[in-house]
């Protein structure tokens, strides 16, 4: 009898101890993808404490929370044959844990490859100018060509971000110099803008001295008060040009009478 008793209180410790390592805890972003007998179950636990009656049962614990992923400095040569080095961040996460564990056998090591196989190709595409001014639209592209291949793996891609571009030191320099250039080529126009407005002002005001010639004389006084103002000593007395030729043809007719 007391064998009995002793083997009955050994079955029931096993059992509880049983129970008791059965009890899994999940956390909130935690999910439970279950295998009994090798099968997949229809809907993965969590989360909250769920059993998991093992050998019989196997868990494998997902999370759903958004996940960083360093895609490694790439070798891209662009569409202008420009060889730039170019590293990006993805933005992830685990939208259908049984597709993630089902479909593919390491989500993160499959992710990362397939960012930069499509880094270098979407990248290649497009010419220097377009990656250093356009990196927005080249982020949104990459973004949806990830997103649409990490679909079947139950993953949604979140944001790709291109962090980085290194260029070598000759080809920052050829950049300095277009760049430089371009400066010279808008002063240049503006400069030139600038002269055509002032001719375009001149002719306006020639035609409305030529319409009252005292404004001429009104306009050489003016200069001699801004020449006062500043304490100059130098006095300048206004001389039409009409009188100068008035003198001209006067000494001319002189000159005659004298031969």
């Amino acid at each position: 009898m007391v064998d009995f008793t002793s083997f009955t209180t050994i079955i029931v410790v096993i059992v509880i101890v049983y129970l008791l390592s059965s009890i899994k805890i999940l956390r909130e972003y935690e999910r439970g993808v279950i295998f009994r007998l090798g099968r997949l179950l229809d809907q993965p636990k969590g989360p909250g404490i769920i059993l998991v009656f093992a050998p019989i049962d196997r868990i494998v614990r997902v999370s759903l929370r958004i996940d960083t992923l360093e895609v490694p400095s790439q070798d891209v040569v662009t569409r202008d044959n420009v060889t730039v080095k170019v590293n990006a961040v993805i933005y992830f996460r685990v939208i259908d844990p049984r597709l993630a564990i089902v479909e593919v056998s390491n989500f993160l090591y499959a992710t990362s490859q397939l960012a930069q196989t499509t880094l270098r190709s979407v990248l290649g595409e497009v010419d220097l100018d377009t990656l250093l001014s356009q990196r927005e639209k080249l982020n949104v592209r990459l973004q949806s060509i990830l997103d649409q291949h990490t679909s079947p793996w139950g993953v949604k891609v979140t944001m790709v971000e291109v962090k980085q571009v290194d260029l070598a030191e000759s080809m920052i320099r050829v950049i300095a110099r277009q760049a430089e250039a371009e400066r010279e080529r808008r002063a240049k126009i503006i400069h030139a803008e600038g002269e055509y407005t002032a001719a375009e002002k001149l002719a306006m005001a020639a035609e409305v001295i030529q319409k009252q010639p005292a404004a001429l004389q009104l306009r050489y006084l003016q200069t001699l008060v801004e020449i006062g103002t500043e304490k100059n000593t130098t006095i300048v007395f206004p001389l039409p040009l009409d009188i100068i030729s008035s003198l001209g043809r006067a000494l001319d007719r002189i000159g005659d009478k004298q031969s």
